[in-house]
This record gives C-alpha cells, structure tokens and sequence, in this order.
C-alpha cells in the first residue's frame, strides 16, 4: 500500500439524538493537498484541512478516547494511519471529555460511547467527499476500532461484549448505591477487528465477552497502575476465541504510553497523563507501535 503525500483532516458536528447532544469529529485520511501546522485546542498537527481526497478507497478505522480525555491525544497515531492509506475517525465522547467530563462515572456514559462509534461509522460513510472513499466489499465497509483504557470497554461493547453497570456508576444511582444492570448497546456488525490499549474491563462480567469473535491486537503496559494485566487477562480468557487475540505488554510503560507526546505547556508531574515511569519515554516506542498497529489492521482489513 502506497503511503499518501499528505494528511487531509475535516470537522464534523454529529448529533447523537439518544443522548441529545453533539459529538465533535474530525475525519483524517489520504489527501492531495499542501499540510499546514493546525491547532485543535492546545494540541497542534500538520494536516490540509478540507483538502481533496486522494484518489482510492481505504479502510475505516475509530479512536475511542480514554476517561475525561480527547482524541487529539492520539493525533500522532491517526496521521500516521492517515497517511498509511486509512480514514481514521475521532469522535470526541461529549459527557467524558477534557472539555466535559459531566458523565463520567454513569450509566448513561457507558450506553453512549459505543453508540458514538457507530455514529462516527455512519457519518463517515455519508460523507459527501468522504463517503465514496471508503473500502467496502460483499460484507460491507471495512471498519476497526481502536480504544484506550476506557476506550477499551467501547470498543469491546461495539463488537457484541455485553457490559454491565455497577460500583463503578454511581453519580446517577440512587442513594449512592448501583445495583448491576446491562448497558443498552447495539453491536456494530461492520466491526471487523479491534487495537485495545490497556483496556479497561470493569463492566464485563463472566462470560459476557463471548459474543467477541474478531481480530484483537492487545497492547498493555508493564508499569499500567490503573488497567494492570489483569484486565488483559479477562480479555483473552474471556472472549470466544482466544487464538484471535495478539498481545504484548511493554517493558517499563504505564497507562498513557500510548498516547502522543503532551504540549509542554501540559508536561507536568501534576497532569499524569503527561507523565511516564521513570527511565520511560513514550516516543521511543512509537516506531514500534505504529509499524505494529499498521500491520494489524492490514491484516485484517486489507485482505
């Protein structure tokens, strides 16, 4: 697959009418046209926004955000898939986000992220200057996702892993206290295969991750205080097929290795995801990683 000559970006407004609101995206894919430095908050990537793009038809792939998080924060990783021949699609999960984080620790959180996913999925493929370049065959489009930390549990949700609220959403549970109950989700069939980063499992129970019958590419971090290898473990052992999944764990990192180096002005002991365990450097493992996650998605979308 030829790599692309630049990265075109465009903005949409998705509105999410279950949870009456709107999920900012940004479209990233093979362009022609000239890159220039954009900001996107504090965050700044070469992109030619709402440049044509390239001639082709490229896969389909989602980045689901972490907890109170963005998914510029991952922007290094998107371009780069960009430009490997892949739209990539980053919806910003409103309620649980930098910029509004009101949801976090709620049910309600966990029916709509993975709702978001197949959002993004539709707005992609209804996308005027988009919509014609995504790669479909006899099964439909060629979509993956790739999640971090909570991003993990909305990715596994959209593939058929049945969650289940509990201690953990207790912000909208009367007096305090969350009995289990199953989270409202519509598997997206046109999922094909997942990249999960130290996943977070905590809303799936025994068995509930069965219906999980795709490619995994699994990546955790050796030093991950927050989603250690346990839930790496309920991922393998969980799932249908156990052979499908591929995992490595990273000497010496922790749980935001895999997101793109912060500005300086957020590099700071006090903002954690900034940080890395000591004698680590998230950048170094880029090459790696980003070669890794390529193949993966080849593998299981290109063929």
């Amino acid at each position: 697959m030829t790599l692309a000559s630049s990265c075109g970006c465009r903005l949409v407004n998705i509105n999410d009418k279950v949870q009456g609101a709107v999920v900012p995206t940004a479209f990233l894919y093979p362009a022609r046209g000239a890159e220039k430095p954009e900001q996107f908050g504090p965050y700044s990537l070469e992109v030619a926004l709402d440049a044509p793009p390239a001639d082709g038809a490229w896969p389909l792939v989602v980045i689901s955000h972490g907890n109170s998080g963005t998914p510029w924060a991952y922007r290094q990783l998107a371009k780069h898939l960009a430009l490997a021949g892949f739209v990539v699609a980053l919806p910003a999960h409103t309620g649980n986000t930098r910029l509004d984080n009101s949801l976090a620790g709620t049910a309600a959180n966990l029916a709509n992220r993975p709702r978001h996913l197949t959002l993004a999925i539709d707005a992609a493929l209804a996308d005027a200057a988009l919509g014609a370049h995504i790669a479909a065959d006899a099964a439909g489009p060629r979509v993956a996702v790739i999640g971090h930390s909570i991003g993990g549990y909305t990715a596994l949700a959209a593939a058929g892993g049945l969650a289940w609220s509990g201690p953990h959403e207790r912000k909208d549970a009367k007096d305090g206290a969350a009995e289990p109950a199953p989270v409202p989700v519509t598997p997206d069939a046109r999922i094909r295969s997942l990249v999960l980063l130290n996943p977070a499992t905590f809303w799936f129970i025994d068995g509930s991750l069965k219906p999980v019958r795709l490619p995994i590419l699994l990546r955790t971090g050796e030093k991950d205080e927050l989603t250690p290898i346990e839930h790496a473990h309920n991922i393998i052992e969980g799932v249908a097929n156990p052979a499908l999944v591929e995992h490595k764990d990273i000497p010496g990192a922790g749980h935001f290795a895999f997101m793109s180096k912060f500005p300086p002005e957020m590099t700071r002991p006090g903002f954690k995801p900034s940080q890395d365990p000591e004698g680590f450097d998230r950048e170094s493992i880029q090459p790696e990683f980003f070669a890794d996650v390529t193949a993966f998605l080849r593998r299981t979308l290109c063929a």
